[in-house]
């Protein structure tokens, strides 16, 4: 490529590189555009570089001068009378060719040029040429909005001959430029709209183009090109082959050209390389900001590589950046994908030392991710936070609440804050209702499922399949199996397509309702439509033949997956785990444990409770440490299950003082206790003679809603009665009697 000596005042614009700091492209358009008046654009022309031709209208004749010097004195005198009402009389003798000379006489008031020109289009189509002028006036007169207005008018016109066009557009911009405007900010107008119409290959012509005149198209316009390139498909690949050629034409990359590149770089997997190019930048006369380490810290957590994005954090902290939020929450959902919640909430808290406020994504990426784990306690607790902080919750962050105590089965708790949602002006989506169904669906409301559903639809919402998968799985686990394909016929009916999700969850449906036979011929029907069974559906048929202690058939159907190609989960040998452990095979649970661990198969919480819970049932305390011990060791969180476990065997054990620690450790950590662990540590400390304690964890008990068992207020009547305290005495009385003996309880007691 020729090299060209060009001025150095290029422009250095700071730009946004990417929707999910929060800037849209129009946004970037609008900054580009505005920050170009800030700077000095240069046209220096060197030997070698060709010069702008010299403007030669065609002459008028002295009739057509006597009308444009009147139609141009009308102009000039109007007051705030309407144009078309002053030039009425000038209309019938008005011509395309008189437009040109109007505007050599009126071309310092660009108010009046673009009135003139409104009232001129209304009349006559005004050439190619007299567009340009227009433009270039605008140009120089400070109007660039204006003059990106009048090209990109041109640009979408229906039916336009783009190659032709953009020839002749050229041309003649160049051909007005010396005599009405010489402004090279013109250029990169244009070169906007080329690139905001997505005409990337005729945007870089005409920056080729304009080197011939010495003219070099901005550094801000010349990112807006990378930006937009690096957001298409085979995009990222000619962004990167420009940032390699354009400086040796006199572009200056500046730090936002470097940021494009390197979150281009990471979109597309190469972090190291993203890397590599953010500590080049100081070399290249570029000073790294928070931007782009933080857009590396990104891409290192999306490859999975934590221990690489902290050290890019610490680096920062060395060369004087402070995070931003986007920093943080790169890392908190990474954690939370991991199911590594508590630590994500230590980096909030982290976050919030700095000095750094947390958004809304922060504080919705954790509530969500504690809704996950089952630690509905600490979502609330954040939920509430986040409002203390001024933070207004959104529709992701209520649907990730919604759907947390859905899957806990509050429904009730649930339904509040979807009301809560719509007294607020959110309006919830597919996804907010379908979490809401699945719900109902769960918890056997089959009512309330459809007619939220039918709520949906009268919202202007359409029900997906997986709405309609989850009222037919709900009413397969009624053993309304009919009904359940009734509706699935109306589903085919409305263009939709039964999928694999579809017919697993009839599979568990059936399952749930104890039809395996009927869950068996359904995965034979699978095949028969073309849908193979996969790892879910197999291990769905599993869990309801290990729940039935039928494990050779389980292990059958194991042996059967595997011949298919099918790898097995961890939900797989969960299943399996439980299955050994409800059978009392404890042993051989012990054994696929250890299998799991040898073939690099991590287990989770959910795999070590199952065999804790067991060892713990027949007060095997010593094997139930063993097997939290090496949960630990493996650094496999312990979830609120493992907790109660752990309370509930010590406490039979009468181990109060291992009880107590883990109680601690368990609301350490945002867990809460269920009504059968505080049944049993109220029992074991009152056993202990702790009393004090006892009675707080009572209270505690009753604060947060849960009913005590009869022999929990039968201990406190008594003590109250011997304390004199009848007011209690009487009152607890009744309580026990609502709540124990009439059986009004809504509590898991386990």
């Amino acid at each position: 490529m020729k090299r060209y000596a060009f001025s150095s005042l290029h422009l250095r614009f700071q730009v946004p590189y990417s929707s999910h700091l929060g800037y849209s492209q129009n946004a970037v358009s609008f900054f580009f555009f505005f920050g170009s008046l800030s700077r000095n654009f240069s046209s220096v022309v060197y030997s070698g570089t060709r010069p702008f031709p010299d403007y030669s209208p065609k002459k008028p004749t002295i009739r057509d001068s006597e009308f444009v010097l009147h139609l141009s004195t009308a102009i000039k005198q109007r007051r705030s009378e309407p144009l078309h009402r002053i030039l009425r009389s000038f209309e019938s003798k008005f011509r395309s060719d008189h437009i040109i000379w109007v505007l050599m006489k009126i071309k310092n008031d660009c108010k009046l040029v673009i009135d003139f020109f409104d009232w001129a289009c209304l009349r006559k189509d005004p050439s190619l040429e007299v567009r340009c002028i227009v433009v270039q006036i605008a140009v120089s007169s400070k109007k660039p909005k204006m003059a990106r207005g009048l090209i990109s008018d041109f640009w979408t016109k229906p039916n336009l001959d783009v190659g032709l066009s953009f020839s002749h557009f050229v041309e003649r911009l160049i051909y007005t430029y010396k005599d009405w405007g010489c402004n090279p900010l013109v250029f990169d107008i244009f070169f906007q709209v080329l690139v905001e119409i997505g005409m990337f290959d005729e945007a870089r012509k005409l920056f080729d183009k304009m080197l011939n005149y010495g003219v070099v198209i901005s550094v801000g316009s010349c990112n807006f090109l990378l930006s937009r390139l690096s957001n298409i498909s085979n995009g990222a690949d000619i962004a990167l082959k420009i940032f390699n050629e354009y400086p040796e034409v006199g572009v200056c990359w500046n730090t936002a050209s470097y940021n494009i590149i390197i979150h281009t770089l990471c979109r597309l997997g190469k972090v190291k390389e993203a890397h590599s190019f953010l500590l080049q930048m100081e070399s290249k006369g570029c000073l790294p900001d928070a931007i782009g380490y933080s857009t590396v810290v990104d891409g290192y957590c999306h490859v999975g590589e934590l221990q690489s994005a902290l050290e890019l954090i610490r680096d920062m902290g060395t060369k004087g950046l402070k995070p931003n939020p986007f920093t943080y929450n790169s890392i908190i959902i990474y954690l939370c994908r991991n199911n590594k919640v508590v630590e994500a909430e230590r980096v909030l808290r982290e976050m919030i030392n700095h000095g750094i406020v947390p958004d809304n994504v922060v504080y919705t990426t954790l509530i969500d991710g504690f809704c996950k784990s089952g630690n509905l306690p600490a979502a609330n607790r954040l939920s509430n936070e986040m409002r203390s902080q001024k933070l207004i919750p959104d529709t992701i962050t209520y649907t990730a609440l919604i759907c947390g105590l859905c899957r806990s089965g509050k429904v009730i708790e649930a339904e509040k804050f979807f009301h809560e949602m719509l007294s607020k002006g959110l309006n919830p989506d597919e996804v907010t209702y379908t979490t809401l169904i699945d719900g109902y669906c769960k918890a056997g409301q089959m009512k309330e499922a459809f007619t939220l559903h039918n709520q949906m639809v009268q919202m202007g919402l359409t029900p997906n399949i997986v709405t309609y998968t989850t009222l037919a799985d709900g009413l397969c686990k009624r053993g309304e199996v009919e009904t359940a394909n009734e509706l699935l016929h109306e589903m085919c009916g409305k263009g939709l397509k039964l999928n694999i999700y579809t017919y697993n969850s009839l599979v568990n449906g059936l399952c749930k309702a104890g039809n395996i036979m009927q869950a068996v011929k359904l995965m034979e029907d699978m095949e028969m439509a073309g849908l193979h069974p996969d790892t879910i559906t197999y291990t769905t048929l599993m869990d309801a033949y290990c729940k039935l202690g039928q494990m050779v058939r389980a292990h059958e159907l194991l042996r059967e997956m595997l011949d298919k190609g099918l790898q097995p989960t961890v939900v797989t040998f969960n299943v399996l785990m439980n299955g050994f452990c409800m059978s009392g095979m404890l042993e051989d649970g012990k054994r696929l444990l250890n299998w799991m661990l040898d073939k690099g198969i991590k287990p989770n919480a959910t795999t070590y409770n199952s065999l804790m819970k067991q060892y713990s049932v027949g007060n095997n305390m010593k094997a139930t440490t063993e097997i939290y011990r090496g949960m630990c060791a493996q650094e496999i969180m312990p979830d609120s299950d493992t907790y109660n476990i752990l309370i509930k065997g010590h406490c039979r054990a009468r181990n109060m003082k291992e009880a107590c620690y883990f109680h601690t450790e368990m609301v350490e950590k945002g867990f809460s206790l269920r009504a059968s662990s505080y049944n049993a540590l109220i029992k074991g400390l009152y056993k202990k003679r702790k009393f004090t304690e006892a009675k707080t964890l009572f209270e505690e008990m009753r604060k947060e809603g849960l009913v005590p068992d009869r022999e929990i207020y039968n201990i406190f009547v008594d003590l109250n009665y011997g304390e004199g305290n009848m007011e209690m005495t009487l009152e607890l009385c009744d309580e026990a009697i609502e709540r124990c003996l009439l059986g009004k309880t809504h509590n898991e007691q386990k």
